[in-house]
């Protein structure tokens, strides 16, 4: 039987949260020649509220990670195993569920000021 301390699971846990709170923190740049500031204040405003449509996915993620966690760690382990993986599987899972509600929110605003005529550098 293998055995996992709960440092060896927290720590990995809690870089992957810190990355990725900062990887999806970055703002549209447009090429600002010729752009109305105030018009585009506007339409970006617009944009994010579409994005804000977007389904949140950290709730499916942590399910997904807790049922897979729980999976292996029922096959390698005990009971106790099983539960240590699966708290740790739902919290990575909802992390990447969230990171992924994120990077879909900036893709929806890029492509909405995108098709509003903006340059869109990033």
């Amino acid at each position: 039987m293998i055995q996992f301390s709960s440092a060896r699971l927290v720590l990995p846990l809690l870089v992957i949260l810190l990355l990725s709170a900062c990887a999806h923190r970055r703002n549209v740049i447009i090429d600002t020649r010729g752009v109305d500031m105030a018009k585009y204040q506007g339409d970006l405003a617009e944009c994010q509220n579409f994005a804000a449509q977007v389904e949140p996915k950290a709730g499916k993620g942590a399910v997904a990670g807790a049922v897979v966690g729980a999976v292996v760690g029922a096959a390698i382990g005990n009971r106790r195993t099983a539960e240590k993986l699966a708290g740790a599987g739902a919290v990575s899972g909802a992390v990447k569920g969230g990171v992924r509600s994120k990077r879909e929110q900036a893709l929806v605003v890029r492509r909405c000021l995108a098709g509003r005529g903006y340059k869109v550098l990033n």
